[in-house]
């Protein structure tokens, strides 16, 4: 990173509460399970319930208390977290992935069309319509609808799902920077030396278009986590016993009333998440876009 941009970074209030949490949320969910030494899928059946069987609350057995079938709250708050870090990150960089592509391809060939002249084609135009229809769409009903046709949920098919359906937002944003680079004086120059149209999408237009993948990878995180905890809150997502934050919601709500705990921490995981990863990324595009700093 740039010195001036890592200079606004550190200077930005809201990214440096972004970059905690999120530090603090991945040292969760990779040391956490070693630390605690518990099994989320396990049921403690004497420090877990009380003298009438009811789950019991924050102990010094169980910081988080246990849920309605004696299971260690923080442990499955832990493996959750693992998950849906996981889940995050690898659908976002599959949706950079697929929106980088599609949205370089429709800006660099925007106005232009390739093929023989019978059957000649506007790539732009093609995969801007594609576009256009699936943000006809809200994104969690399209990611809900296509989860409740999926016969079994797996990690892998919430990851291509929620991947392969969010890319929409980034092929367009990648497209108007691409747009904007490929007519600058020394990508024009490195065409008229014959650089061929890979060699100058890899060498000149990704590394302008850089930064600001950077910000929107860091934002799609948080829409990808909380995209997966909805999923899951509607039994759409991976089955029980896995610990998922949405789930636990789900659980959480039948026992609001005599267990608070229970709906209580997967809600604040899940806020934690989001607003951790929405305000790193919001740091991110003020560093790395001198326009967008402070005065």
């Amino acid at each position: 990173m740039d010195p001036r941009a890592l200079a606004r970074f550190r200077t930005h209030r809201g990214a440096i509460v972004g970059t905690a949490i999120v530090g603090s949320l991945v040292i969760m969910a990779a040391l956490g399970p070693a630390v605690l030494g518990l099994d989320p899928m396990t049921s403690d059946f004497t420090a877990g319930s009380g003298a009438e069987g009811e789950p019991v609350g924050p102990s010094a057995a169980h910081w988080l208390g246990t849920d309605a079938i004696y299971r260690d709250q923080l442990a499955r708050l832990v493996y959750g977290a693992r998950l849906s870090l996981a889940i995050g990150v690898a659908a976002s960089a599959l949706s950079l992935f697929i929106g980088t592509i599609a949205g370089m391809a429709a800006g660099y060939w925007e106005g232009r069309t390739v093929g023989p002249a019978p059957l000649r084609i506007s790539p732009d135009g093609i995969i801007m319509r594609l576009v256009d229809i699936g943000l006809c769409f809200p994104f969690l009903i399209l990611v809900m609808a296509i989860g409740a046709a999926l016969d079994e949920t797996t990690v892998w098919t919430v990851l291509i799902v929620l991947g392969s359906t969010s890319w929409l937002g980034t092929a367009r944003i990648v497209r108007s920077q691409t747009m904007r680079v490929r007519d600058l004086d020394f990508v024009t120059a490195s065409r008229a030396l014959g650089a061929r149209t890979p060699l100058v999408l890899v060498r000149h237009v990704i590394p302008n278009v850089a930064g600001t993948l950077i910000v929107l990878g860091t934002i799609s995180v948080a829409q990808m986590i909380l995209a997966e905890s909805a999923l899951s809150y509607l039994n759409l997502g991976l089955p029980p016993p896995t610990p998922s934050w949405g789930h636990m919601l789900l659980e959480g709500q039948r026992y609001f009333a005599g267990a608070p705990w229970l709906l209580a921490a997967p809600a604040g995981a899940i806020v934690l998440a989001v607003m951790g990863f929405n305000l790193l990324g919001e740091g991110l595009r003020e560093a790395l876009d001198p326009r967008e700093s402070r005065t």
